[in-house]
């Protein structure tokens, strides 16, 4: 090997090498190579995540509310991020749950819609039940 440094994406390792037989020189590339992160579903099926699928979850739930695309866009990859730290399969309940827990930080109402489709409400119950957990939890604490 003559020469080893980060490409400017800093996706790859570049290498230029020398053949010792015949002194050319040529160069590789090195990438990590990704495991493949599947969604285990309630049917027991598994799927490959897809981030598109929870950008468009959380633009439906944040649609006319004051959050950019950007911020949906990185608030997925973190979700990714963090899923697969937990290993290479994740249940897609546990998918729905941590879209929720970021909603919830990043814009109440749109938690609520969301909790509405992944939870199923059919009751206005339902919607009053999950608000009353909402404010509970985030309420501050008084002495």
């Amino acid at each position: 090997m003559v020469d080893s440094r980060q490409s400017d994406d800093g996706s790859s390792i570049r290498r230029r090498r020398e053949c010792l037989s015949c002194g050319r020189r040529f160069t590789t590339f090195e990438r990590l190579e990704e495991v493949p992160l599947l969604v285990v579903k309630r049917s027991g099926d598994r799927v490959p995540f897809d981030r598109t699928k929870v950008v468009r979850g959380i633009a439906a739930a944040t649609k006319g509310r004051p959050v950019s695309s950007e911020v949906i866009a990185q608030v997925a990859v973190d979700l990714e991020d963090e899923l697969r730290l937990v290993g290479p399969e994740v249940p897609s309940e546990q998918v729905g749950l941590a879209v929720l827990e970021r909603l919830r930080d990043l814009d109440q109402v749109a938690y609520v819609r969301f909790a509405s489709v992944y939870k199923g409400f059919d009751d206005p119950a339902d919607f009053q039940r999950e608000i009353r957990l909402l404010t509970k939890s985030t309420a501050p604490k008084r002495h």
